[in-house]
């Protein structure tokens, strides 16, 4: 089941954190529940995933994204991921999920969703590429252009080693994927 009531209730209360700037961070707070469980009574491995894609949500609509990709005919698409998990988040224990924009080349940009527990401890990261697709032009919308529309002020910074690893290796999969070998 997906997390719908999560993602209203972040898009009701955006207002409440004011507009997403380049370099900020969305700060979500959640409480682990029944149904976010497993076997194991702790945070599903496909819920932070799900989880991540709110707090991906909740950047989208406070820049604006969400409104001039309908205004243009963009729907922002996610490229790929990577997990790592640290520490579990058992059931009925508070988390936060702390998004953020990263840096971005071209037409790929790089996200970080970090799951927060007892006060600043990391309990997991995920991270992400995705784009902006141009449906009419069936293309990728260069990032600095979609920066630019927004109205926002941002240049991106070099990725760091971690981060040139994980776009290596998303490269590599895909390649495998669209080739089959």
């Amino acid at each position: 089941m997906y997390v719908w009531a999560r993602l209203a209730r972040t898009l009701a209360s955006s207002g409440k954190r004011g507009p997403y700037l380049m370099g900020g961070e969305s700060r979500l707070c959640f409480r682990c529940l029944p149904s976010d469980i497993d076997f194991n009574r702790h945070l599903n491995n496909a819920r932070y995933m799900m989880l991540a894609d709110v707090g991906r949500l909740d950047i989208f609509n406070r820049s604006g994204l969400i409104k001039l990709a309908r205004e243009r005919g963009w729907a922002p698409m996610l490229g790929g991921l990577q997990t790592v998990f640290v520490r579990e988040i058992r059931l009925w224990k508070r988390f936060e999920i702390v998004s953020t924009l990263e840096t971005w080349s071209d037409s790929q940009v790089i996200g970080r969703h970090r799951f927060v527990i007892d006060g600043d401890v990391t309990a997991a990261i995920v991270l992400t590429t995705a784009g902006i697709y141009d449906k009419q032009k069936r293309a990728f919308v260069p990032i600095q252009d979609v920066v630019a529309a927004l109205g926002l002020d941002g240049t991106p910074r070099e990725p760091t080693e971690a981060e040139a690893i994980f776009m290596a290796s998303h490269a590599g999969l895909r390649s495998i994927a669209k080739t089959g070998r």
